[in-house]
């Protein structure tokens, strides 16, 4: 018998929680994308920090930067009903017994591809109980000539029956060290989601002067955690913007296959007072059950949804 022994790497790759960490850079624009959930961990420009970080050793807190397939936000109960057949998700928030985030969240994606300002992950979602289907998200981060970030996620459906998706991603936003509590949020779109206790939306109402954030509102007056619709598309891209006092801003943009954006501002990010997460989804919670925003993806079809953060500084 012919014995096999593992040889030690002289330099071995170091081994982060997040997994491997893909750096890109392009002139003063510096990404850093994770193995784990594909996330975003950073997005700077010239040394000005445009997204919430953690350590690489770090889960990301509050789910920041990862991508979310095949659903986004919240599935209620983490039940839903195929062909007449009632799925159960596990329950991944219990504290309001839903299915949360997804399914790709604590998984590692395999690298496609990569360029000098460009890379391509890609993980599969294996049928299991809750979700019968073979489906493939793939993600591509692009730091594009403007020095802007460009995402593409893309679902595959590798199964013999349409899929049901909705696909999301969870930035936080910033601008360097300017305090969030003095920034002007800016979010272009006419329609709130009424949600439940639970997150859960129940009815749609135009937005109100709560929920109406078109014409900015003061980071430091806002205690959201909602998702607005009828976004208000210019040539095809709809914008969110932070503004700093000094007129720098930071923006979210995301085009017409991801009509739907979750506000979220939170104090519960470890190290900062105030954090402001602006999710593009395709799809708002409980889709699976309302069928608001939901798509199904044919046999061997794919599709894509786009969306990107830029800066004026």
């Amino acid at each position: 018998m012919t014995e096999v022994r593992a040889i030690a790497d002289p330099q071995p790759e170091r081994r982060y929680a997040t997994g491997r960490q893909y750096e890109l850079i392009r002139e003063d624009a510096v990404a850093t994308v994770t193995e784990l959930a594909a996330g975003l961990r950073s997005f700077s420009r010239g040394g000005v920090l445009l997204t919430e970080t953690y350590a690489p050793d770090q889960i990301a807190p509050g789910a920041a930067g990862i991508t979310l397939a095949p659903w986004a936000n919240r599935i209620e109960d983490g039940s839903w009903t195929l062909n007449g057949t009632t799925q159960q998700l596990d329950i991944t928030e219990p504290s309001r017994h839903n299915a949360s985030h997804g399914l790709l969240r604590n998984t590692g994606y395999a690298l496609v591809d990569e360029d000098e300002f460009s890379v391509t992950l890609e993980a599969t979602v294996f049928p299991q109980h809750g979700y019968p289907f073979l489906v493939r998200h793939r993600v591509r981060y692009e730091i594009t000539s403007a020095l802007g970030l460009a995402v593409t996620q893309t679902l595959v459906n590798d199964s013999g029956n349409a899929a049901p998706f909705v696909l999301g991603a969870h930035p936080y936003l910033r601008l360097g060290d300017v305090p969030l509590e003095d920034m002007i949020l800016t979010v272009s779109a006419t329609t709130r989601l009424v949600a439940d206790q639970r997150l859960i939306p129940r009815s749609s109402e135009p937005v109100g002067p709560e929920a109406d954030l078109r014409s900015g509102r003061i980071v430091g007056d806002l205690d959201v955690d909602m998702a607005l619709t009828d976004l208000l598309f210019d040539d095809g891209v709809a914008r969110h913007t932070l503004e700093a006092p000094d007129g720098r801003s930071v923006s979210l943009w995301q085009d017409q296959s991801c009509r739907y954006v979750h506000v979220f501002v939170s104090t519960e990010f470890p190290g900062r007072s105030r954090v402001v997460a602006l999710e593009p989804m395709t799809g708002p919670a409980n889709a699976f059950n309302s069928g608001d925003g939901l798509r199904w993806l044919q046999p061997g079809a794919a599709f894509s949804m786009n969306w990107g953060i830029d800066a004026a500084l």
